[in-house]
């Protein structure tokens, strides 16, 4: 099992879109995925299950985080139904025992499950700051907060038997990110066309940098045992996709290899060497400079998908499936896809073809990311 993050610090760049139909392409192609929603907004969550669902969890959830042990104490059958990613972590934040079964996850699908994100996580991002002095002090309560994350991904793979699990992140470089991109396995980030996004990728290797030095100088205080919950190699980059950007459309504006507008190329060519300088060699062992140098997958996912994307999230399924969803639910529910229609939701079936070859191009960049994976 390999865990990966879809991490960027920029907000806007697609980054939940893209984490939803990775996890989708990946359970297409017959491997078993879970996906962890560890953004405080909550967008994968959003694209994945019904608002109602949501908020039921959530509701059912609200006096545990208030106060787990007690509420565990009147209500341990809470437990026995999905639950969100924050009330999963919380026996760790209040410091008390973990029950001995975890809740079952929430099924989106054939191979394909969740750990629905929750708005109170910011409660347990000020926990770990309260005990980051003590992980240098091999505190045991400080090092599983620390390495909680980790420990729940692990203990539901082996359970249920997943071979990826993706992490979607807000886009902070605050302590939380710092936890969680420094014990996940592997990661790669979603970029739009512009100076932001150059920008970002500096922000996160300068940040790789200074985290990847805390953790080695923990690592030396810390004895073997408790060095064993962390993974035994700092987290390597696997490399970067376009995400959003505009298609070259003129026959009189110059052409380039990704079929972009140039006001969009000259940006995404600087790309490649924004990496190499700001991530370092270290971070990046795995996969050669070649690879580098062209995003994951080619141009198969990089250009804009329009308003295909709202329309997906409307339906709660990938972009390729919306034509089969929307005909299920003419004949099971029209009195939601009514509702759908009143708030301006349309779907043209003259979309079809474009949307499977949508379908297509995740799936063959999908298998670039697994080919990348595989070097982990």
């Amino acid at each position: 099992m390999k865990i990966i993050s879809v991490f960027n610090n920029k907000g806007g760049v697609g980054k939940s879109t893209l984490t939803y139909h990775l996890g989708n392409a990946l359970a297409e192609l017959g491997h078993k995925v879970l996906m962890v929603d560890l953004d405080p907004q909550c967008n994968l969550t959003i694209c994945a299950m019904m608002e109602e669902a949501l908020h039921r969890i959530w509701e059912e959830e609200d006096s545990f985080i208030d106060d787990y042990e007690r509420a565990f104490g009147q209500n341990s059958s809470i437990i026995n139904s999905p639950r969100s990613i924050h009330f999963i972590l919380k026996p760790a934040e209040d410091g008390i025992s973990e029950p001995h079964n975890l809740p079952p996850p929430y099924s989106i699908g054939t191979n394909i499950d969740l750990l629905p994100g929750r708005l109170s996580l910011h409660k347990y991002e000020n926990k770990i700051a309260e005990r980051w002095s003590g992980v240098y002090q091999g505190d045991n309560l400080s090092i599983r907060t620390v390495t909680n994350i980790r420990s729940i991904c692990q203990r539901y793979a082996e359970i249920n038997n997943y071979e990826y699990v993706l992490i979607d992140t807000s886009p902070s470089l605050g302590i939380l990110n710092k936890v969680i991109m420094s014990t996940v396995d592997g990661f790669f980030i979603p970029a739009q066309p512009d100076m932001f996004s150059l920008y970002g990728i500096r922000n996160i290797g300068n940040a790789l940098q200074l985290w990847q030095r805390e953790f080695i100088s923990i690592y030396s205080l810390i004895s073997d045992e408790k060095r064993s919950k962390f993974p035994s190699h700092f987290v390597q980059f696997l490399g970067y996709t376009i995400y959003n950007a505009k298609k070259y459309t003129r026959d009189n504006e110059p052409f380039n290899e990704y079929n972009l507008a140039q006001a969009h190329y000259q940006y995404v060519s600087q790309i490649p060497e924004t990496i190499m300088e700001y991530i370092q060699e270290s971070n990046r062992t795995r996969v050669t400079a070649n690879l580098i140098a062209k995003p994951i997958g080619g141009n198969s996912i990089i250009h804009s998908h329009n308003t295909f994307p709202a329309m997906a999230q409307a339906l709660k399924c990938p972009m390729w499936k919306v034509p089969e969803v929307y005909a299920g639910l003419e004949h099971s529910n029209p009195e939601y896809l009514a509702l759908l229609n009143q708030n301006g939701f349309e779907y043209n079936r003259g979309n079809n073809g474009r949307l499977r070859e949508i379908g297509d191009n995740y799936r063959t960049f999908t298998n670039d990311l697994i080919t990348r994976i595989n070097t982990l």
